[in-house]
């Protein structure tokens, strides 16, 4: 499925663009595309990365500033 769409760039930004694909010998529609999937790709490996490091401090063993094993140890059993 393919969506038409119109973009309104600026002159620099559409000069560069235009330089771009012609080094790289892709359409500008092409280059769009492969710019706008790089992005989304680096975008959402952040997130899961995010994500990844946030559940972190859940697996520590920390209960606010106090430790499992601290518990442990200053129980009188």
């Amino acid at each position: 499925m393919t969506l038409q769409t119109n973009f309104r760039f600026e002159y620099t930004v559409a000069h560069h663009l235009e330089e771009l694909s012609t080094m790289e010998n892709k359409s500008i529609n092409a280059l769009i595309q492969d710019m706008i999937e790089e992005r989304y790709e680096k975008l959402k490996k952040q997130k899961r990365l995010d994500n990844f490091y946030s559940g972190i401090g859940l697996s520590t063993g920390l209960i606010g500033d106090t430790s499992i094993q601290k518990i442990k140890a200053n129980k009188n059993v």
